[in-house]
């Protein structure tokens, strides 16, 4: 009953927003006063079906039931639309804002162009480099205590594009352009050295401008040492978000601090986190441990290998086919003994000491797939528990009983989602769709665990939570996709997968395929990507985009209650089968 009268309510608001197509013009996408950088913009709405809708005086094309999607360049600065249909115009401004640093017109640097632009920590003999955007011509300085570093003009460098480029296919570098000068520098001791002062010259005219960050030379003896204080500390490869993750650090971890950039720390293994994921621990001496003997112990549905430790050092992980590769960081190994009887999992554990800090032990597993993994800290004893494959009771009728799955519905209460041209929110197909898809596991013997049953807030945070609290055999996230400004909403279309750790590539190439070609849908791709429903490393977890609220026809499939059982049913054949394949 409650299924039935969710999809009544679905029809109703559904019928309820067509008949307002039928009526009026409705632009969705792009609000009125947008900014954007991109060289380009889409336009998502609707309109009757008979009759013309005008862009700028241009008919444009438009589904069968009078949806539409087009795409126009943009010039720098404001440009402005006028959205017509009969007697009824809409007038949308879009502002192409640029990537590139304006000069004054004056004497004077590129607004926000000084770097370094926060305070930033060095060790002694390490490079300090500076940078600014002046006027071609310029002589540029930078007075760093009783130094001055000439900056010197760089010939036009390169522009690499934002990530989300390659999900429009335009991930192509671009020149930026020149006036960029930069100069570097050494400091030998360890000093305050305050702020930089950048100076400029042209045309006979002196100019001086204090710089934002400050400059520290650390004391090699004297550094600092950090614990992680988040649950799972996230561990990067630089100072900000803009820089790839890493393996993240268990709570407890500690690590000396050799480099601070803004609100980042530099640990000594070499990664970086916000320092609001770790505490000072006054008087600790730099972290450094021996390990002895490692073991191990069989629990229900996993085996935990116990690596006794004097502290908690940083770590990683790295997966490939056959094995998982566990390494320790400030740690010497005196191992002689490690005890592994015959497990259902590992079929051999090696050791390597591979710098005098680095030890790392590879996990020769028994087979391809590999089910899930949690890393943590009890005390100083570092615990890595590798869970053993999901056990199939192979009933003819019910073929996934025993397997316990997690559906997350995307979004949900105030994060909508995407739209689609009538309004309709991505948020509420995906719900739709996941309990469709519940219905259909749950026919086939599954346990399914969904993150929402209804409209509400569930922060990204709380879904990871779900998910490792659960331990699922695998989780899926179900989501309608959107492109970025710049990409074609009108031609791009189909199905998608996505995935981050290498347990999650086989059901996301599986499932990817298994539609594909069941559903002759189009498919947009398989990627490699580091989104937070991907993340999660207890289960294979695969984030499925099942079609493209922004193209005008594939939303017509989108809504259609037929088509959306349709969907269901088939990726629960494709999660059946994948499950007969990889046990």
């Amino acid at each position: 009953m409650k299924k039935i009268l969710g999809l009544v309510v679905f029809n109703c608001l559904f019928t309820s927003s067509v008949a307002l197509a039928q009526t009026s013009l409705l632009v969705v996408f792009p609000p009125t006063n947008y900014q954007t950088s991109a060289e380009k913009i889409f336009f998502i709405g609707t309109a009757p079906k008979d009759g013309q809708v005008l862009i700028n005086s241009r008919p444009i094309t438009r589904s069968q039931a009078g949806h539409f999607s087009p795409s126009f360049p943009l010039q720098l600065g404001e440009n402005v639309f006028k959205v017509r249909y009969q007697n009824q115009e809409r007038e949308i401004k879009v502002t192409r804002l640029s990537t590139q640093p304006e000069l004054p017109q004056g004497l004077g640097f590129a607004k926000d162009s000084l770097t370094p632009a926060a305070d930033i920590a060095r060790l002694p003999g390490e490079l300090i480099c500076f940078g600014a955007v002046a006027p071609p011509q310029a002589t540029v300085s930078v007075k760093l205590a009783n130094q001055t570093i000439p900056l010197s003009p760089q010939p036009p460098q390169v522009q690499l594009p934002a990530n989300s480029s390659v999900l429009t296919g335009r991930n192509q570098p671009t020149t930026s352009s020149p006036n960029k000068y930069q100069g570097c520098t050494t400091v030998a001791n360890a000093a305050d050295l305050k702020e930089p002062q950048f100076s400029l010259t042209l045309n006979g005219q002196t100019m001086t401008q204090s710089g934002k960050g400050k400059v520290e030379i650390l004391a090699p003896a004297q550094l600092a040492v950090v614990e992680v204080t988040a649950t799972s500390g996230v561990a990067r490869t630089g100072p900000s978000t803009d820089y790839s993750r890493l393996t993240p650090l268990p709570l407890g971890t500690r690590a000396t601090v050799t480099g601070r950039e803004g609100d980042w720390l530099r640990l000594d293994y070499g990664a970086w986190i916000n320092s609001k994921e770790a505490k000072i621990i006054p008087g600790a001496v730099p972290p450094q441990t021996v390990i002895r003997s490692v073991g191990y112990r069989q629990i229900a549905g996993a085996t935990e290998i116990i690596f006794p430790l004097q502290v908690a050092v940083p770590v990683s992980v790295e997966q490939s086919d056959r094995t998982l590769t566990l390494t320790l960081y400030n740690t010497t190994a005196q191992t002689d003994t490690i005890r592994l009887d015959d497990d259902p999992l590992i079929s051999r554990l090696d050791w390597q000491q591979v710098t005098p800090q680095q030890v790392k032990y590879t996990f020769n597993l028994k087979k391809l797939q590999q089910w899930g993994y949690k890393l943590r800290y009890d005390n100083r004893t570092l615990v890595l528990t590798l869970r053993h494959p999901p056990h199939l009771q192979h009933r003819k009728r019910l073929p996934l009983s025993g397997i316990k799955i997690l559906l997350d519905p995307g979004h949900g209460g105030k994060e909508s989602g995407a739209s689609g041209p009538t309004g309709y929110l991505e948020k509420d197909v995906n719900l739709i769709v996941s309990k469709l898809l519940r219905d259909e596991l749950v026919q086939r013997g599954a346990k399914v665990v969904m993150t929402r049953e209804d409209d509400r807030d569930v922060s990204l945070v709380e879904r990871q939570e779900i998910i490792s609290k659960e331990e699922p055999a695998i989780a899926l996230s179900i989501h309608y996709n959107s492109l970025p400004d710049d990409g074609d909403a009108e031609k791009t279309k189909g199905f998608g997968t996505f995935w981050y750790h290498p347990q999650a590539h086989s059901p996301a190439v599986f499932l990817h395929n298994y539609v594909v070609n069941k559903l002759r849908k189009p498919s947009y791709g398989v990627f490699w990507n580091n989104l937070a429903l991907t993340r999660p490393a207890v289960a294979p977890s695969v984030l499925l985009e099942l079609g493209f609220m922004s193209n005008p026809y594939e939303f017509e499939e989108i809504v259609n209650p037929q088509e959306q059982k349709k969907m269901a049913k088939t990726l629960a054949d494709g999660v059946t089968e994948w499950f007969r394949m990889a046990k």
